[in-house]
C-alpha cells in the first residue's frame, strides 16, 4: 500500500521551531528527564516532535488526526510543566488585544489614550506634592497677635466685676465700649438699663437694671450706662469686690461739649446765641429749677450725685472730694486718655487691646463750608420736615476770660477736676516717667496698627451718612455730627467680628448686648406700635421721651411714672407705656 508520507507537524511543533536556542535549551533541560519511547506499530515513529532539535519523523499525513487521545493528554501535561504557560498566555493576550482594537478602535488611539492617561495621572500626583509643600499657614488675625498682650503685668488675675461711672461728655463712650467688648468676648453679664440710661438724670435705683429682679436673677459682671450715682442703690446689684473707676474732665473742655450736644435740650443753653453769651452772664439764662439745665452747670458733679447747684464753699468741695475718693479706686482724665488708659490696665489687669480704641461719638469739630447749607441733608432737615431752614452749628468761641468765667460758674466741677488731675499725676510719677512713656508708645502703635487692619482709608473718621453699614451709623444728637468708622473691606470673619466691635456705637451695642442676655425680652421691650430705637433715627432729637432725659412723667404730687420696682419681663407695664400719645413721642436717649 502506498502512502502519501509528509511530516506530521501540527500546529505545538509549529511553535516549538519558531523558538529562539535559548528558549529551547531551557525547554531541553526541564525534559531531558522525559524519554519518549517509540513503540514499532505500523504507524511509524513518534507522532510528537523530538525533544532534541532533528529531523521530522515523517508519517502518513492522514493519520496525524489518528493518534491515539492519551498521547495529546500526555502532552498537554508536559507543555504546562515546562514552562509554556507564560507563551500562552502572551498569545491569548495578542488575540484578545486584536479583537479589542479591531472593533473599538485602532491601536495607536490605545496607546496614546494610555499614555494622556498616566500623563494626567504624574500631573495630579506631583501636584498634590507641590501644594502640600508649598502650603504656608492660614496667616493669625492680628487679633491673636503676641503685640495683643502688651507688655507683662506680673502675677495678677483680671478683674471681671466693674463698675464705670459713665459721666457726661468725657470720653466715656469710648471707654464703655471697651467694657462691651472684653465683657462679651468672655461671656460676662451686664447691668443693663430697661432702656438706655440707668434712670438719669433721677437717683440710680437698683431696680432700673433689667432682670434685677425676676426668677432668674443672677449675678452681673459690669455696669456702666449712664446714671446719676448713688452708692447704696449699685451695691444692691454689683458684687462686694467690685472695682469703681471713672472719668473727669476740664469743665471748660466739658460746657463746649455740652454746649453742641445739649443746646436744644437745656433751657439755658437754648436762650443763649452762643457759649460765649451764655460764660459772660450764667445767672441770665439759668433757671435750677428748669428740666435738663444740670446739662448747663457743675455737670460732674451731678453725675457723682451730689448738689450741683449749692454754692461753693472749701468746705463742701473737700467733703465732695472725700465721697468720691472714698468710693472710686481709680478716676481718669480725658486730657490725658493714653496714660489713662495704661494705669486702668494695670490697675484691671487686663491684655493691652483690651484698652486700645477708636473715639467713638467724636463731634465734627470743624462744620463743613456754607454754614447752615451743610446740615441740609442731615438729620435736622428730616427732623423739621422741610418746614423750616437747619439750623447753623452752634458758636463756641470763647476768649480767655470767658474761659475764667466758664470755670468759676462750674467752681465744684473745677475743684474736682485739679484734686483728681494732681492724683493722676502721683500714680503716673509712682508707675514710672518712662515706663509709662514706653507703654504709651506700645498702646498708639496698636492702635495704628488695628486701624490699618479694620477701618477704611486709614481710619479716618466719617460723617454719618456716608457709612455704607446703616447698622453702624452713630446716633445724632444735637446741632453737630457725630462721626463713625467704616469697616476695611474683605476682612475674614474673625477679624471682622473683632473689628466691629471697636467701632459699633454705644446704642446698636447696647442693644445687641440686650439680645444676647434676653433673647425671649425682646418682643416685651417696646410696646405695640412703638418703633425701636434703632429704626427711629429720623425722629426729632428735640421731642425726647420722659424716660431719656429723666423728664418721667409727673403726677401733681411730683411722683415719676417708673415709681417702684420695674422688671424687663413686662410683669407690670408702665401706665404710660399703654398711652397711645405716650409711646408715639417716646424717642432715642440723650448720649
Amino acid at each position: 500500500m502506498n502512502f502519501n508520507w509528509a511530516p506530521c507537524v501540527d500546529e505545538e511543533q509549529q511553535i516549538y521551531l519558531r523558538r529562539s536556542p535559548r528558549q529551547k535549551i531551557f525547554q531541553e533541560q526541564q525534559r531531558e528527564e522525559i524519554k519518549i519511547t517509540t513503540t514499532a506499530t505500523s504507524f511509524g515513529p513518534a507522532p510528537y516532535p523530538n525533544p532534541s532539535p532533528g529531523p521530522v519523523h515523517l508519517i502518513p499525513a492522514a493519520r496525524c488526526s489518528e493518534l491515539p487521545a492519551a498521547a495529546h493528554e500526555q502532552h498537554r501535561r508536559r507543555r504546562y510543566r515546562s514552562g509554556d504557560t507564560a507563551m500562552l498566555f502572551k498569545r491569548r493576550a495578542r488575540m484578545l488585544r486584536g479583537l479589542v482594537c479591531g472593533r473599538l478602535g485602532p491601536l495607536w488611539m490605545w496607546k496614546a489614550l494610555l499614555l494622556f492617561v498616566a500623563i494626567v495621572f504624574a500631573g495630579q500626583l506631583l501636584g498634590i506634592i507641590f501644594s502640600k509643600s508649598s502650603v504656608q499657614p492660614a496667616a493669625r488675625s492680628i487679633f491673636s497677635s503676641p503685640d495683643a498682650q502688651g507688655p507683662s503685668l506680673g502675677p495678677c488675675r483680671p478683674h471681671t466685676h466693674i463698675m464705670f461711672l459713665k459721666t457726661h461728655k468725657t470720653a466715656s463712650s469710648t471707654v464703655l465700649n471697651m467694657l462691651y467688648r472684653f465683657g462679651e468676648e468672655r461671656g460676662l453679664r451686664f447691668a443693663l438699663p430697661l432702656g438706655y440710661q440707668l434712670g438719669y438724670p433721677l437717683p440710680f435705683s437698683a431696680h432700673r437694671v433689667k432682670g434685677y429682679r425676676g426668677p432668674r436673677v443672677v449675678e452681673f459682671h459690669i455696669m456702666g450706662n449712664h446714671m446719676r450715682f448713688q452708692k447704696a442703690e449699685v451695691e444692691k446689684v454689683m458684687p462686694a469686690d467690685t472695682f469703681y473707676f471713672s472719668i473727669i474732665r476740664d469743665p471748660v473742655a466739658l460746657a463746649e461739649s455740652s454746649f453742641a450736644y445739649y443746646k436744644e435740650v437745656a433751657p439755658a443753653f437754648r436762650k443763649a446765641k452762643g457759649l460765649g453769651d451764655f460764660a459772660d452772664d450764667p445767672g441770665k439764662y439759668y433757671d435750677p429749677r428748669a428740666r435738663n439745665n444740670h446739662y448747663a452747670r457743675n455737670l460732674l458733679w451731678f453725675d457723682f450725685g451730689m448738689d450741683h447747684n449749692a454754692n461753693f464753699s472749701v468746705v463742701l468741695a473737700r467733703h465732695g472730694e472725700a465721697v468720691v475718693r472714698q468710693t472710686f479706686k481709680l478716676v481718669l482724665v480725658s486730657e490725658f486718655f493714653d496714660q489713662s488708659m495704661i494705669l486702668l490696665r494695670h490697675a484691671l489687669c487686663w491684655p493691652l487691646d483690651a484698652v486700645v480704641s477708636f473715639s467713638l461719638n467724636a463731634r465734627q469739630q470743624k462744620p463743613d463750608g456754607g454754614g447752615g447749607g451743610a446740615l441740609a441733608d442731615s438729620w435736622v432737615g428730616k427732623v423739621r420736615g422741610g418746614r423750616s431752614p437747619a439750623k447753623a452749628p452752634p458758636n463756641l468761641v470763647l476768649t480767655e476770660a470767658q474761659r475764667e468765667k466758664l470755670r468759676q460758674w462750674n467752681a465744684l466741677d473745677w475743684h474736682l477736676y485739679q484734686a483728681f488731675n494732681r492724683t493722676f499725676w502721683r500714680q503716673v510719677d509712682a508707675f514710672g516717667a518712662a515706663r509709662m512713656e514706653r507703654e504709651v508708645a506700645l498702646l498708639r502703635s496698636r492702635r495704628e496698627a488695628l486701624a490699618g487692619a479694620c477701618l477704611r482709608d486709614g481710619g479716618k473718621p466719617v460723617e454719618a451718612h456716608r457709612i455704607r453699614d446703616k447698622t453702624i451709623r452713630p446716633f445724632q444728637s444735637g446741632l453737630v455730627k457725630i462721626l463713625g468708622y467704616e469697616l476695611q473691606p474683605g476682612l475674614d470673619n474673625s477679624t471682622r467680628t473683632a473689628c466691629l466691635r471697636m467701632i459699633r456705637p454705644e446704642i446698636q451695642y447696647k442693644d445687641a448686648l440686650d439680645a444676647k442676655q434676653f433673647p425671649r425680652a425682646q418682643s416685651l421691650q417696646a410696646p405695640p406700635g412703638q418703633q425701636s430705637p434703632m429704626l427711629a433715627s429720623d425722629r426729632s432729637f428735640f421731642k425726647q421721651d420722659p424716660s431719656r432725659t429723666g423728664e418721667k412723667g409727673r403726677d401733681p404730687g411730683g411722683r415719676t411714672g417708673e415709681e417702684g420696682p420695674r422688671d424687663w419681663d413686662g410683669s407690670r407695664l408702665l401706665s404710660r407705656n399703654r398711652n397711645d400719645s405716650a409711646v408715639r413721642t417716646k424717642k432715642r436717649p440723650v448720649v
